[in-house]
């Protein structure tokens, strides 16, 4: 394998035209060759300015190009899960925008066709990639709040009222995925699981439901093995919250709101002793967690480094938020399966 990943973008979507493609021209091991989308004339401003050789007019077109290695899929949810397949299929590597896809079972398939071809599936999970989130996992992990006893998580975002009235946003259509605990709830979903060590054994949900019947609202709460809670807070309707507070016997550490997406900034914590009011700020230099991730999958393809977030690791999150999805509707509490034949095979 070369040592710059010539990558593949199926789909001109905002996530991509933003963050990652200048991520994976700004890397040290990257480089975008072909860019598929639909609508190749509203594509080309695009790629002039980020020099990307090959625009195609399909998805497939981007597979077919023997000079891709890798492919970024930062398409509509329900999309993730057949493309994937595609593009393992056809020889790739797959870097899939969250969620890794609609259900646990869709994710269990897509962690089975890598497996048996050979080849890298991971979810874009960039958070994971920051220092400071790096930082925080090894302060937990390493004792430094005792024993961890609850994380609270929220992701929501204010969508405007007129969009949520006419619901064809793909994120208001049950068919394309849609729904708050999807588009961002899968975030705290996963932060809870990463630095609790461990998965949940059975969760409890409520949300508000409009028009089109996804959620746009959702509070979950997740039981996991000893004395460990979380919460987990998903929402189009309310003001923005980005952040997570993680708290243990001993000490809690507490993120401002761009707990996911710090940008490029400096980005800042808060350690808090067990009985203090006011704790220690602690800064992180910027970084471009886009770019940080995009050189470890590169990385990982090329076969210097393990993937941070393996395919079986987003198939966990997948069935907590499955069963996060059946007790909001039902309002029961829901145990959390954790075998599958497919990943045990």
């Amino acid at each position: 394998m070369a040592e710059r990943i010539q990558w593949g973008i199926l789909g001109n979507a905002t996530i991509a035209r933003v963050c990652v493609i200048p991520a994976i021209q700004n890397s040290r091991n990257g480089a975008v060759w072909a860019l598929g989308t639909r609508s190749p004339s509203l594509a080309e401003e695009v790629a002039g300015r980020n020099r990307i050789a090959r625009v195609y007019d399909s998805y497939q077109a981007v597979l077919a190009d023997p000079e891709v290695h890798a492919v970024y899929i930062p398409l509509p949810n329900q999309l993730h899960h057949p493309w994937a397949l595609r593009a393992l299929g056809a020889g790739k590597h797959v870097l899939c925008e969250k969620p890794l896809a609609c259900t646990a079972r869709e994710a269990e398939e897509m962690a089975a066709a890598a497996r048996a071809a050979g080849l890298l599936l991971m979810e874009a999970l960039m958070y994971r990639f920051h220092p400071r989130s790096r930082r925080i996992w090894e302060m937990v992990t390493e004792g430094a709040i005792g024993t961890p006893r609850l994380v609270r998580s929220t992701f929501c975002y204010p969508m405007a009222e007129e969009v949520l009235r006419k619901g064809e946003n793909f994120r208001l259509r049950p068919e394309t995925g849609g729904g708050a605990l999807l588009d961002v709830g899968c975030y705290s979903v996963s932060v809870s699981r990463w630095l609790l060590g461990g998965e949940p054994t059975q969760v409890q949900a409520q949300a508000v439901y409009r028009g089109t019947g996804v959620d746009l609202h959702l509070v979950g709460t997740l039981r996991f093995r000893g004395e460990a809670l979380a919460v987990v807070e998903a929402s189009f309707i309310s003001a923005l919250q980005q952040t997570y507070t993680v708290v243990g016997s001993e000490a809690a550490i507490e993120l401002p709101h761009n707990a996911f997406i710090p940008w490029e900034k400096a980005a800042t914590f808060t350690m808090r002793g067990k009985s203090e009011e006011a704790g220690r700020e602690q800064v992180i230099p910027g970084v471009d967690e886009y770019r940080l991730m995009v050189e470890h999958f590169a990385d990982a393809v090329s076969g210097k480094d393990a993937l941070v977030v393996s395919p079986e690791e987003s198939v966990r999150t997948m069935r907590v938020l499955d069963a996060l999805a059946e007790a909001a509707r039902t309002g029961r509490t829901v145990p959390v399966g954790n075998k599958s034949c497919i990943l045990s095979s």
